[in-house]
Protein backbone atom coordinates (compact mmCIF):
# COMPACT_ATOMS: atom_id res chain seq x y z
CA UNK A 1 0.00 0.00 0.00
CA UNK A 2 2.86 2.36 0.92
CA UNK A 3 4.64 1.58 -2.37
CA UNK A 4 1.48 2.36 -4.37
CA UNK A 5 1.04 5.62 -2.49
CA UNK A 6 4.54 6.65 -3.55
CA UNK A 7 4.41 5.24 -7.10
CA UNK A 8 1.17 6.97 -8.13
CA UNK A 9 1.58 10.17 -6.12
CA UNK A 10 1.68 13.30 -8.34
CA UNK A 11 3.67 15.31 -5.76
CA UNK A 12 7.11 15.79 -7.33
CA UNK A 13 8.94 15.48 -4.01
CA UNK A 14 7.20 12.20 -3.17
CA UNK A 15 8.16 10.75 -6.56
CA UNK A 16 11.76 11.87 -6.34
CA UNK A 17 12.38 10.97 -2.69
CA UNK A 18 10.41 7.70 -2.96
CA UNK A 19 8.68 8.18 0.38
CA UNK A 20 5.31 9.56 1.59
CA UNK A 21 5.20 13.25 2.46
CA UNK A 22 4.60 12.33 6.11
CA UNK A 23 8.19 11.00 6.22
CA UNK A 24 9.92 14.06 4.73
CA UNK A 25 12.96 15.24 6.73
CA UNK A 26 15.08 18.36 6.59
CA UNK A 27 17.73 16.35 4.71
CA UNK A 28 15.09 15.36 2.11
CA UNK A 29 14.11 18.97 1.50
CA UNK A 30 17.73 20.07 1.09
CA UNK A 31 18.42 17.12 -1.22
CA UNK A 32 15.47 17.99 -3.48
CA UNK A 33 16.39 21.70 -3.58
CA UNK A 34 20.01 20.90 -4.42
CA UNK A 35 19.26 18.33 -7.13
CA UNK A 36 16.49 20.33 -8.83
CA UNK A 37 18.18 23.75 -8.90
CA UNK A 38 15.48 25.32 -6.71
CA UNK A 39 16.21 29.05 -6.48
CA UNK A 40 13.49 30.26 -4.11
CA UNK A 41 12.14 28.78 -0.88
CA UNK A 42 8.84 30.19 0.40
CA UNK A 43 7.47 29.86 3.92
CA UNK A 44 3.66 29.96 3.91
CA UNK A 45 1.28 30.43 6.83
CA UNK A 46 -2.29 31.51 7.43
CA UNK A 47 -3.07 34.79 9.16
CA UNK A 48 -6.26 35.91 10.84
CA UNK A 49 -7.88 36.68 7.46
CA UNK A 50 -7.63 33.01 6.40
CA UNK A 51 -5.43 33.70 3.37
CA UNK A 52 -1.96 32.29 2.75
CA UNK A 53 0.90 34.65 3.64
CA UNK A 54 4.41 34.33 2.25
CA UNK A 55 8.05 34.88 3.25
CA UNK A 56 10.58 34.53 0.39
CA UNK A 57 14.12 33.17 0.71
CA UNK A 58 16.74 33.09 -2.04
CA UNK A 59 18.68 29.81 -1.90
CA UNK A 60 22.34 30.81 -1.70
CA UNK A 61 24.07 27.89 0.02
CA UNK A 62 23.51 24.61 1.82
CA UNK A 63 24.56 26.24 5.09
CA UNK A 64 21.88 28.91 4.64
CA UNK A 65 19.27 26.25 3.84
CA UNK A 66 20.33 24.27 6.89
CA UNK A 67 19.88 27.36 9.06
CA UNK A 68 16.43 28.27 7.65
CA UNK A 69 15.08 24.75 7.86
CA UNK A 70 16.52 24.11 11.33
CA UNK A 71 15.43 27.30 13.10
CA UNK A 72 12.68 28.86 10.97
CA UNK A 73 12.39 32.64 10.83
CA UNK A 74 11.00 35.57 12.84
CA UNK A 75 7.79 37.46 11.89
CA UNK A 76 5.63 40.23 13.33
CA UNK A 77 2.64 38.48 14.88
CA UNK A 78 0.71 41.70 15.55
CA UNK A 79 0.46 42.31 11.79
CA UNK A 80 -0.99 38.82 11.29
CA UNK A 81 -3.37 38.60 14.27
CA UNK A 82 -5.42 41.40 15.84
CA UNK A 83 -5.21 39.85 19.30
CA UNK A 84 -1.38 39.87 19.43
CA UNK A 85 -0.05 43.16 20.84
CA UNK A 86 2.76 45.09 19.18
CA UNK A 87 4.84 45.31 22.38
CA UNK A 88 5.49 41.54 22.39
CA UNK A 89 4.60 40.53 18.88
CA UNK A 90 7.60 38.59 17.57
CA UNK A 91 6.82 35.00 16.58
CA UNK A 92 8.81 32.20 14.99
CA UNK A 93 7.50 30.46 11.87
CA UNK A 94 8.71 26.85 11.77
CA UNK A 95 8.33 24.75 8.58
CA UNK A 96 6.36 21.50 8.54
CA UNK A 97 8.40 19.41 6.10
CA UNK A 98 5.52 17.10 5.12
CA UNK A 99 3.74 20.05 3.46
CA UNK A 100 6.49 20.82 0.92
CA UNK A 101 5.52 21.15 -2.74
CA UNK A 102 6.82 22.75 -5.93
CA UNK A 103 5.18 26.06 -6.82
CA UNK A 104 3.45 25.50 -10.21
CA UNK A 105 3.21 29.23 -11.00
CA UNK A 106 6.61 30.67 -10.08
CA UNK A 107 8.82 32.18 -12.77
CA UNK A 108 11.89 30.70 -11.04
CA UNK A 109 12.06 27.14 -9.61
CA UNK A 110 10.41 27.52 -6.20
CA UNK A 111 9.56 25.29 -3.25
CA UNK A 112 6.70 26.02 -0.82
CA UNK A 113 6.43 24.85 2.80
CA UNK A 114 3.62 25.54 5.27
CA UNK A 115 4.65 26.70 8.74
CA UNK A 116 3.47 26.73 12.35
CA UNK A 117 3.77 29.63 14.81
CA UNK A 118 5.92 29.46 17.96
CA UNK A 119 6.54 31.93 20.82
CA UNK A 120 9.84 33.41 22.06
CA UNK A 121 10.07 30.46 24.47
CA UNK A 122 9.94 27.95 21.62
CA UNK A 123 6.45 26.78 22.49
CA UNK A 124 3.52 26.53 20.05
CA UNK A 125 1.47 29.74 19.98
CA UNK A 126 -1.70 28.79 21.88
CA UNK A 127 -3.89 31.03 19.72
CA UNK A 128 -2.39 29.99 16.35
CA UNK A 129 -5.21 28.59 14.19
CA UNK A 130 -3.30 25.45 13.20
CA UNK A 131 -2.35 24.76 16.83
CA UNK A 132 -5.95 25.14 18.05
CA UNK A 133 -6.92 22.47 15.53
CA UNK A 134 -3.99 20.26 16.49
CA UNK A 135 -5.00 20.48 20.17
CA UNK A 136 -8.64 19.64 19.36
CA UNK A 137 -7.73 16.60 17.24
CA UNK A 138 -5.25 15.26 19.82
CA UNK A 139 -7.74 15.68 22.67
CA UNK A 140 -10.47 14.02 20.61
CA UNK A 141 -8.39 10.87 20.09
CA UNK A 142 -7.23 10.79 23.71
CA UNK A 143 -10.78 11.07 25.08
CA UNK A 144 -12.66 8.89 22.58
CA UNK A 145 -10.14 6.47 21.08
CA UNK A 146 -11.13 7.55 17.55
CA UNK A 147 -9.22 9.43 14.85
CA UNK A 148 -11.22 12.28 13.28
CA UNK A 149 -10.95 12.63 9.50
CA UNK A 150 -12.60 15.13 7.19
CA UNK A 151 -12.72 16.60 3.73
CA UNK A 152 -14.37 19.57 2.08
CA UNK A 153 -16.52 20.24 -0.97
CA UNK A 154 -15.05 23.45 -2.34
CA UNK A 155 -17.62 25.33 -4.43
CA UNK A 156 -16.69 28.43 -6.42
CA UNK A 157 -17.85 30.63 -9.29
CA UNK A 158 -15.87 31.49 -12.42
CA UNK A 159 -16.76 34.87 -13.91
CA UNK A 160 -15.63 35.31 -17.52
CA UNK A 161 -16.54 37.29 -20.60
CA UNK A 162 -19.79 36.14 -22.16
CA UNK A 163 -19.62 33.58 -24.97
CA UNK A 164 -22.88 32.94 -26.82
CA UNK A 165 -21.63 30.08 -29.00
CA UNK A 166 -22.79 27.38 -26.56
CA UNK A 167 -25.08 29.10 -24.04
CA UNK A 168 -25.70 27.49 -20.66
CA UNK A 169 -29.14 27.29 -19.09
CA UNK A 170 -29.86 29.38 -16.03
CA UNK A 171 -29.30 27.36 -12.82
CA UNK A 172 -28.91 24.12 -14.84
CA UNK A 173 -25.14 23.72 -14.69
CA UNK A 174 -24.96 20.53 -12.64
CA UNK A 175 -22.31 18.24 -14.18
CA UNK A 176 -22.38 20.17 -17.46
CA UNK A 177 -19.48 19.41 -19.78
CA UNK A 178 -17.66 21.32 -22.50
CA UNK A 179 -18.59 22.97 -24.76
CA UNK A 180 -21.58 24.00 -22.61
CA UNK A 181 -19.23 25.11 -19.86
CA UNK A 182 -16.31 27.47 -20.47
CA UNK A 183 -14.29 26.54 -17.41
CA UNK A 184 -13.85 22.77 -17.54
CA UNK A 185 -10.21 23.04 -18.60
CA UNK A 186 -9.46 25.48 -15.79
CA UNK A 187 -11.04 23.06 -13.29
CA UNK A 188 -9.02 20.12 -14.64
CA UNK A 189 -5.83 22.18 -14.47
CA UNK A 190 -6.71 23.02 -10.86
CA UNK A 191 -7.27 19.35 -10.02
CA UNK A 192 -3.84 18.43 -11.38
CA UNK A 193 -2.03 21.24 -9.59
CA UNK A 194 -3.80 20.62 -6.29
CA UNK A 195 -2.82 16.94 -6.47
CA UNK A 196 0.79 17.88 -7.28
CA UNK A 197 0.75 20.14 -4.22
CA UNK A 198 -0.27 17.31 -1.91
CA UNK A 199 -4.07 17.56 -2.01
CA UNK A 200 -5.96 14.26 -1.91
CA UNK A 201 -8.42 15.10 -4.69
CA UNK A 202 -11.54 12.97 -5.10
CA UNK A 203 -13.10 14.62 -8.17
CA UNK A 204 -14.29 17.84 -9.75
CA UNK A 205 -17.45 18.84 -11.62
CA UNK A 206 -19.57 21.80 -12.59
CA UNK A 207 -22.33 22.77 -10.17
CA UNK A 208 -25.92 24.00 -10.46
CA UNK A 209 -25.15 27.71 -10.55
CA UNK A 210 -24.92 29.14 -14.06
CA UNK A 211 -26.23 32.38 -15.51
CA UNK A 212 -25.27 35.19 -17.85
CA UNK A 213 -25.53 38.97 -17.80
CA UNK A 214 -25.17 41.34 -20.73
CA UNK A 215 -21.39 41.14 -20.47
CA UNK A 216 -20.40 38.16 -18.32
CA UNK A 217 -20.93 34.44 -17.90
CA UNK A 218 -20.97 32.94 -14.41
CA UNK A 219 -20.32 29.24 -13.88
CA UNK A 220 -20.29 27.37 -10.60
CA UNK A 221 -17.88 24.47 -10.03
CA UNK A 222 -16.91 22.13 -7.22
CA UNK A 223 -13.75 20.28 -6.20
CA UNK A 224 -14.17 17.54 -3.64
CA UNK A 225 -11.42 15.88 -1.62
CA UNK A 226 -10.85 12.53 0.07
CA UNK A 227 -10.98 12.32 3.88
CA UNK A 228 -7.68 12.88 5.69
CA UNK A 229 -6.75 13.87 9.23
CA UNK A 230 -8.00 17.26 10.36
CA UNK A 231 -4.94 19.45 9.86
CA UNK A 232 -4.27 18.07 6.39
CA UNK A 233 -7.97 18.47 5.48
CA UNK A 234 -7.69 22.20 6.15
CA UNK A 235 -4.33 22.55 4.43
CA UNK A 236 -5.56 21.03 1.18
CA UNK A 237 -8.55 23.39 1.10
CA UNK A 238 -6.41 26.47 1.76
CA UNK A 239 -3.87 25.50 -0.92
CA UNK A 240 -6.70 24.67 -3.36
CA UNK A 241 -8.19 28.14 -2.89
CA UNK A 242 -4.80 29.71 -3.55
CA UNK A 243 -4.28 27.60 -6.68
CA UNK A 244 -7.72 28.44 -8.07
CA UNK A 245 -7.19 32.16 -7.53
CA UNK A 246 -3.77 31.95 -9.18
CA UNK A 247 -5.33 30.16 -12.15
CA UNK A 248 -7.98 32.87 -12.33
CA UNK A 249 -5.21 35.46 -12.56
CA UNK A 250 -3.38 33.37 -15.18
CA UNK A 251 -6.46 32.96 -17.40
CA UNK A 252 -7.92 36.43 -16.88
CA UNK A 253 -11.10 35.32 -15.08
CA UNK A 254 -12.46 35.99 -11.60
CA UNK A 255 -12.67 33.13 -9.09
CA UNK A 256 -14.98 33.68 -6.11
CA UNK A 257 -15.75 31.48 -3.10
CA UNK A 258 -18.32 33.96 -1.79
CA UNK A 259 -21.49 32.38 -0.34
CA UNK A 260 -23.60 34.58 -2.64
CA UNK A 261 -22.39 35.74 -6.02
CA UNK A 262 -25.59 37.56 -7.00
CA UNK A 263 -29.20 37.94 -5.98
CA UNK A 264 -31.57 35.03 -6.62
CA UNK A 265 -28.97 32.50 -7.85
CA UNK A 266 -27.42 29.44 -6.22
CA UNK A 267 -24.93 30.27 -3.50
CA UNK A 268 -21.64 28.46 -2.86
CA UNK A 269 -21.19 26.31 0.21
CA UNK A 270 -18.18 24.58 1.67
CA UNK A 271 -19.71 21.39 3.04
CA UNK A 272 -17.54 19.39 5.44
CA UNK A 273 -17.69 15.57 5.36
CA UNK A 274 -16.52 13.79 8.52
CA UNK A 275 -15.76 10.25 9.66
CA UNK A 276 -14.26 8.46 12.65
CA UNK A 277 -11.59 5.77 12.39
CA UNK A 278 -10.36 3.17 14.84
CA UNK A 279 -7.39 0.94 14.01
CA UNK A 280 -7.63 2.18 10.42
CA UNK A 281 -11.30 1.20 10.04
CA UNK A 282 -14.14 3.62 9.33
CA UNK A 283 -16.56 3.36 12.25
CA UNK A 284 -19.43 5.42 10.79
CA UNK A 285 -21.39 2.49 9.33
CA UNK A 286 -21.57 -1.27 9.21
CA UNK A 287 -23.44 -3.49 6.75
CA UNK A 288 -26.72 -2.63 8.45
CA UNK A 289 -26.41 1.15 8.44
CA UNK A 290 -25.19 4.10 10.46
CA UNK A 291 -23.56 3.09 13.76
CA UNK A 292 -24.49 4.39 17.20
CA UNK A 293 -21.14 6.16 17.47
CA UNK A 294 -21.90 8.05 14.25
CA UNK A 295 -25.32 9.06 15.58
CA UNK A 296 -23.78 10.29 18.83
CA UNK A 297 -21.22 12.30 16.86
CA UNK A 298 -24.03 13.87 14.81
CA UNK A 299 -25.95 14.73 18.00
CA UNK A 300 -22.92 16.62 19.30
CA UNK A 301 -22.49 18.60 16.08
CA UNK A 302 -26.18 19.53 16.07
CA UNK A 303 -26.00 20.60 19.72
CA UNK A 304 -23.34 23.22 18.89
CA UNK A 305 -24.45 23.99 15.32
CA UNK A 306 -25.73 27.49 16.05
CA UNK A 307 -22.42 28.64 17.54
CA UNK A 308 -20.38 26.79 14.88
CA UNK A 309 -21.71 29.27 12.31
CA UNK A 310 -19.42 31.84 13.95
CA UNK A 311 -16.50 29.92 12.40
CA UNK A 312 -18.19 28.60 9.27
CA UNK A 313 -20.29 31.58 8.13
CA UNK A 314 -18.26 34.65 8.93
CA UNK A 315 -19.59 37.47 6.73
CA UNK A 316 -23.02 39.10 6.34
CA UNK A 317 -23.80 37.56 2.94
CA UNK A 318 -23.31 34.08 4.46
CA UNK A 319 -26.82 34.46 5.81
CA UNK A 320 -28.29 35.37 2.42
CA UNK A 321 -27.40 31.79 1.42
CA UNK A 322 -28.93 30.09 4.48
CA UNK A 323 -32.52 30.55 3.35
CA UNK A 324 -35.28 28.07 2.40
CA UNK A 325 -35.51 26.44 -1.06
CA UNK A 326 -31.83 27.03 -1.94
CA UNK A 327 -30.49 23.56 -0.98
CA UNK A 328 -28.97 25.22 2.09
CA UNK A 329 -29.93 24.43 5.69
CA UNK A 330 -31.92 26.73 7.95
CA UNK A 331 -32.90 24.39 10.79
CA UNK A 332 -30.97 22.12 13.16
CA UNK A 333 -31.73 18.53 12.11
CA UNK A 334 -30.24 15.59 10.23
CA UNK A 335 -31.34 12.95 7.73
CA UNK A 336 -30.38 10.48 5.02
CA UNK A 337 -29.61 11.83 1.53
CA UNK A 338 -31.75 14.86 2.41
CA UNK A 339 -30.51 18.23 1.17
CA UNK A 340 -32.87 20.26 3.36
CA UNK A 341 -31.15 19.16 6.59
CA UNK A 342 -28.10 20.53 8.36
CA UNK A 343 -26.27 17.21 8.70
CA UNK A 344 -26.80 14.85 5.78
CA UNK A 345 -25.90 11.16 5.61
CA UNK A 346 -24.94 10.60 1.97
CA UNK A 347 -24.92 7.24 0.21
CA UNK A 348 -22.04 5.24 1.59
CA UNK A 349 -21.85 1.90 -0.22
CA UNK A 350 -23.00 0.14 2.95
CA UNK A 351 -24.57 -2.95 1.38
CA UNK A 352 -22.80 -5.46 -0.82
CA UNK A 353 -24.10 -5.03 -4.37
CA UNK A 354 -23.58 -6.50 -7.81
CA UNK A 355 -23.67 -3.16 -9.63
CA UNK A 356 -20.29 -3.47 -11.35
CA UNK A 357 -21.08 -6.99 -12.55
CA UNK A 358 -24.49 -5.84 -13.76
CA UNK A 359 -23.00 -2.95 -15.71
CA UNK A 360 -20.09 -5.10 -16.94
CA UNK A 361 -21.27 -8.68 -17.51
CA UNK A 362 -17.93 -9.49 -19.13
CA UNK A 363 -16.12 -8.91 -15.80
CA UNK A 364 -14.67 -12.17 -14.50
CA UNK A 365 -13.96 -13.07 -10.91
CA UNK A 366 -15.32 -11.81 -7.63
CA UNK A 367 -15.69 -8.06 -7.17
CA UNK A 368 -14.29 -7.16 -3.73
CA UNK A 369 -16.54 -5.49 -1.17
CA UNK A 370 -14.76 -2.26 -0.18
CA UNK A 371 -16.21 -0.86 3.06
CA UNK A 372 -15.36 2.36 4.82
CA UNK A 373 -16.63 5.15 2.59
CA UNK A 374 -19.45 6.40 4.84
CA UNK A 375 -19.26 10.04 5.96
CA UNK A 376 -21.65 12.55 7.48
CA UNK A 377 -21.88 16.01 5.92
CA UNK A 378 -22.17 19.35 7.74
CA UNK A 379 -23.86 21.62 5.18
CA UNK A 380 -23.88 25.07 6.78
CA UNK A 381 -20.34 26.40 6.08
CA UNK A 382 -19.39 28.46 3.05
CA UNK A 383 -16.28 29.93 1.45
CA UNK A 384 -15.95 32.54 4.20
CA UNK A 385 -15.28 29.77 6.75
CA UNK A 386 -12.28 30.13 9.04
CA UNK A 387 -11.28 26.54 8.35
CA UNK A 388 -8.87 25.83 11.20
CA UNK A 389 -11.30 27.11 13.83
CA UNK A 390 -14.34 25.54 12.16
CA UNK A 391 -12.71 22.10 12.03
CA UNK A 392 -11.58 22.42 15.65
CA UNK A 393 -15.12 23.40 16.66
CA UNK A 394 -16.64 20.45 14.81
CA UNK A 395 -14.22 18.09 16.56
CA UNK A 396 -15.11 19.44 20.01
CA UNK A 397 -18.83 19.31 19.22
CA UNK A 398 -18.62 15.74 17.94
CA UNK A 399 -16.67 14.70 21.03
CA UNK A 400 -19.41 16.16 23.26
CA UNK A 401 -21.92 13.90 21.53
CA UNK A 402 -19.78 10.78 21.78
CA UNK A 403 -19.27 11.27 25.52
CA UNK A 404 -22.84 12.37 26.37
CA UNK A 405 -25.18 9.75 27.87
CA UNK A 406 -28.28 11.16 26.15
CA UNK A 407 -26.74 11.62 22.68
CA UNK A 408 -28.63 8.77 20.99
CA UNK A 409 -31.95 10.13 22.24
CA UNK A 410 -31.00 13.61 21.01
CA UNK A 411 -30.08 12.20 17.61
CA UNK A 412 -33.36 10.31 17.37
CA UNK A 413 -35.37 13.45 18.22
CA UNK A 414 -33.65 15.49 15.49
CA UNK A 415 -33.83 12.92 12.68
CA UNK A 416 -35.90 14.10 9.72
CA UNK A 417 -36.67 12.03 6.60
CA UNK A 418 -38.82 14.60 4.75
CA UNK A 419 -38.25 17.94 3.06
CA UNK A 420 -38.92 20.33 5.94
CA UNK A 421 -39.58 23.18 3.49
CA UNK A 422 -42.67 21.46 2.04
CA UNK A 423 -45.95 22.94 3.29
CA UNK A 424 -47.23 19.54 4.42
CA UNK A 425 -44.29 19.28 6.85
CA UNK A 426 -44.50 22.80 8.29
CA UNK A 427 -45.27 21.44 11.77
CA UNK A 428 -41.94 19.57 11.82
CA UNK A 429 -40.13 22.67 10.60
CA UNK A 430 -41.54 24.84 13.41
CA UNK A 431 -40.36 22.43 16.13
CA UNK A 432 -36.73 22.62 15.06
CA UNK A 433 -34.16 25.16 16.26
CA UNK A 434 -33.18 27.71 13.62
CA UNK A 435 -29.67 28.55 12.46
CA UNK A 436 -28.62 32.18 12.99
CA UNK A 437 -29.90 34.72 10.48
CA UNK A 438 -26.96 37.12 10.77
CA UNK A 439 -23.39 37.49 12.01
CA UNK A 440 -24.84 39.38 14.95
CA UNK A 441 -26.97 36.42 16.06
CA UNK A 442 -24.12 34.00 15.37
CA UNK A 443 -21.88 36.03 17.67
CA UNK A 444 -24.50 35.80 20.42
CA UNK A 445 -24.51 32.00 20.19
CA UNK A 446 -20.70 31.86 20.25
CA UNK A 447 -20.57 34.12 23.29
CA UNK A 448 -23.15 31.95 25.04
CA UNK A 449 -21.09 28.81 24.28
CA UNK A 450 -17.68 30.39 24.95
CA UNK A 451 -16.98 28.22 28.02
CA UNK A 452 -17.52 25.08 25.95
CA UNK A 453 -14.90 26.07 23.36
CA UNK A 454 -12.42 27.29 25.98
CA UNK A 455 -12.77 24.12 28.03
CA UNK A 456 -9.55 22.12 28.35
CA UNK A 457 -7.55 24.97 26.83
CA UNK A 458 -8.34 24.29 23.17
CA UNK A 459 -9.68 27.74 22.21
CA UNK A 460 -8.05 30.66 24.06
CA UNK A 461 -10.44 33.28 25.42
CA UNK A 462 -8.84 35.91 23.21
CA UNK A 463 -9.68 33.92 20.09
CA UNK A 464 -13.37 33.61 21.03
CA UNK A 465 -13.51 37.30 21.96
CA UNK A 466 -11.94 38.24 18.61
CA UNK A 467 -14.55 36.27 16.67
CA UNK A 468 -17.41 37.82 18.65
CA UNK A 469 -15.98 41.31 18.14
CA UNK A 470 -15.50 40.79 14.40
CA UNK A 471 -19.00 39.38 13.86
CA UNK A 472 -20.64 42.13 15.91
CA UNK A 473 -18.72 44.81 13.98
CA UNK A 474 -20.71 44.03 10.82
CA UNK A 475 -23.85 45.45 12.52
CA UNK A 476 -25.99 43.17 10.34
CA UNK A 477 -28.85 42.54 12.73
CA UNK A 478 -32.08 42.02 10.72
CA UNK A 479 -30.05 42.37 7.51
CA UNK A 480 -32.38 40.20 5.40
CA UNK A 481 -35.36 42.34 6.37
CA UNK A 482 -33.49 45.56 5.65
CA UNK A 483 -32.46 44.31 2.19
CA UNK A 484 -35.85 42.91 1.19
CA UNK A 485 -36.69 43.99 -2.39
CA UNK A 486 -33.61 46.26 -2.49
CA UNK A 487 -31.65 44.63 -5.31
CA UNK A 488 -29.07 47.38 -5.77
CA UNK A 489 -28.17 47.47 -2.09
CA UNK A 490 -27.95 43.69 -2.01
CA UNK A 491 -25.72 43.64 -5.10
CA UNK A 492 -23.42 46.23 -3.54
CA UNK A 493 -23.09 44.12 -0.39
CA UNK A 494 -22.45 40.94 -2.39
CA UNK A 495 -19.74 42.68 -4.44
CA UNK A 496 -18.04 43.80 -1.22
CA UNK A 497 -17.36 40.19 -0.22
CA UNK A 498 -16.49 38.78 -3.65
CA UNK A 499 -13.05 37.73 -2.40
CA UNK A 500 -13.88 36.49 1.10
CA UNK A 501 -11.24 34.40 2.94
Amino acid sequence: MRDLEVLMNPNKLVKYLQKPASEFTKHDIIKYIDNHDIEILNFRYVGEDGKLKILNFVVTSKDYLESILSTGERVDGSSLFSYIHADHSDLYVIPRFRTAFVNPFAEHPTLEILCSFYTKDGRPLESAPEYILKKAAKKFTEDTGYVFKAMGELEYYVKSEKDDLYPSKDQKGYHASAPFTNSENLRIEALQLIAQSGGKVKYGHSEVGSFTTKKYKYEQHEIEFNPVEAEEAVEQLIIAKWILRMLGQKHGVTISFAPKITVGKAGSGLHIHMLLEKDGENMMADRVGLTDIAKKFIAGVLEKAQSLTAFGNTIPISYLRLVPHQEAPTKVCWGDSNRSVLVRVPLGWIAETNMIKDANPQELGKIPYIPGKQTVEFRAPDGSADLYHLMAGLILAGKEGILAKDALKRAQDLYVNVNIFDEEHIAINKKLKALPISCDVSADFLKKESDFYQKEGVFPKGTIDAFVKKLKAYKDKNLSERLYNKKEETKKLVDTYLHCM
